[in-house]
């Protein structure tokens, strides 16, 4: 079973929707049998390069919300994400451009898809509970780096456009489904899952989309002579 992801590495839901995801995954039987893969999408492509403004004033703006309502939603955000086991410091994140990420991200994946998964762990950790800014070529890759990645090859990447196909790909193929938003989850390019769900439905949606790829023989007519491996009893 393979599910692909389309998420942003500064994405705060999409942290929280795949931590839902991994306790999901934790309780499912065939886990081991399970590929995932993350795809790109950029919640502002007209973010600026290695920004520097806070994430607060940005929101609220952009929102039509004052600094303090916005400050308010986020605590309550945070307060969501330390149940699922999270410390996000959104009061300390930069409003800064991803599609550098996302291309490194590609990069993983060409090398190795555990290493993809590591690296976006690594990329939202470093951003949410770190408040570092994933829009800079020293810090993408520093992470990218301590993650497995080889130095030189990142920073050919990053002084570069290699991988920028592959990112704009997975964005018109978010839109060609129908995402709006992140994340969005997709299951055997069957199932499609919008947001960050509850861990039961992402367990729900497992088991389905495995029962139904992986069908029991129904059996018809019940027992009748046979040979077994024994012979047969004539």
């Amino acid at each position: 079973m393979r599910i692909e992801i389309w998420s942003d590495v500064v994405c705060p839901w999409c942290y929280v929707g795949k931590r839902r995801l991994e306790s999901a995954l934790a309780g499912f039987e065939h886990a081991d049998d399970v590929e995932v893969v993350y795809r790109s999408f950029e919640l502002d492509p007209s973010a600026p390069r290695h920004g520097e403004e806070l994430s607060t004033g940005v929101l609220a703006r952009k929102y039509g919300r004052s600094e303090d309502e916005m400050r308010d939603m986020q605590q309550q955000l945070i307060e969501l994400a330390a149940q699922d086991g999270l410390d996000f410091k959104l009061f300390e994140t930069v409003h800064t451009n991803t599609v550098d990420a996302h291309r490194v991200l590609h990069l993983a994946l060409e090398t190795g898809g555990a290493l993809q998964r590591d690296l976006k762990e690594a990329l939202l950790a470093a951003y949410f509970t770190h408040a570092r800014n994933v829009g800079d070529h020293d810090v993408l890759t520093e992470v990218a780096v301590a993650t497995g990645l080889d130095e030189t090859r990142v920073r050919e990447v990053l002084a570069g456009t290699d991988y920028a196909e592959a990112v704009a790909a997975d964005i018109a193929q978010a839109r060609a489904y129908g995402a709006t938003g992140v994340p969005f989850f997709v299951v055997d390019r069957r199932y499609g899952v919008s947001g960050a769900q509850p861990a039961a439905v992402f367990s729900q949606l497992l088991e389905q989309a495995w029962s139904e790829s992986h069908p029991a023989l129904q059996t018809v007519g019940g027992d009748a002579e046979a040979c077994g491996p024994d012979g047969c009893a004539i």
